[in-house]
């Protein structure tokens, strides 16, 4: 299952410019640089001193699995941080973020109207406020329900009641994500 937050990353490496190093010694390298020594990259990673500083002067070259994967996260995590930035002030303040879901969609509306749940595959283009919103939680540290309710309400809004020329008081409910894609 796609989670918001993940979706919100992946469109963050999108706008990367330059691919993250692809080499094990690279990559210890470049985390060795940004954490200013090897023994914080030991700590974070897991590992040894002695092993950090084996992979910087490309003693080892093939790391584990387990130790592969953790290493590419953190190198991605720190990677071009001015990019990043501009990438999500740009869709907080200009441009705005598209969502791309299939997702099942429920809905808290007027008597008299039907309010069942269903299986929707939804690309819609939200405005820059929700784009700002969405980054602020994820920042923020928000729990992965609170960005799917800033998305869901995003969705009602722009969506469901088409910036308010429609179906007041309706409420959006966004369950069962088969698939979650943002992007910039």
């Amino acid at each position: 299952m796609d989670t918001v937050g993940d979706g919100l990353d992946a469109a963050l490496r999108k706008a990367f410019t330059r691919p993250i190093p692809r080499s094990a010694g690279a990559q210890m390298r470049y985390l060795v640089r940004q954490l200013k020594g090897t023994r914080p990259v030991a700590e974070l990673l897991g590992i040894t001193q002695r092993t950090v500083e084996r992979y910087v002067k490309d003693q080892i070259k093939k790391p584990r699995a387990d130790l592969a994967q953790r290493m590419e996260r953190e190198v991605t995590v720190r990677w071009q941080p001015q990019i990043r930035a501009r990438a999500k002030q740009t869709a907080a303040t200009t441009d705005g973020i598209v969502i791309d879901t299939r997702a099942r969609f429920g809905y808290t509306a007027a008597p008299g109207t039907t309010d069942d749940a269903r299986l929707r595959h939804l690309t819609v283009a939200l405005p820059p406020q929700y784009a700002a919103r969405l980054f602020e939680a994820k920042e923020a540290g928000g729990t992965e329900q609170q960005l799917r309710n800033i998305a869901a309400e995003a969705l009602g809004e722009v969506y469901f009641r088409d910036n308010g020329r429609r179906a007041q008081g309706l409420e959006v409910e966004f369950t069962d994500v088969e698939h979650l894609e943002f992007d910039l």
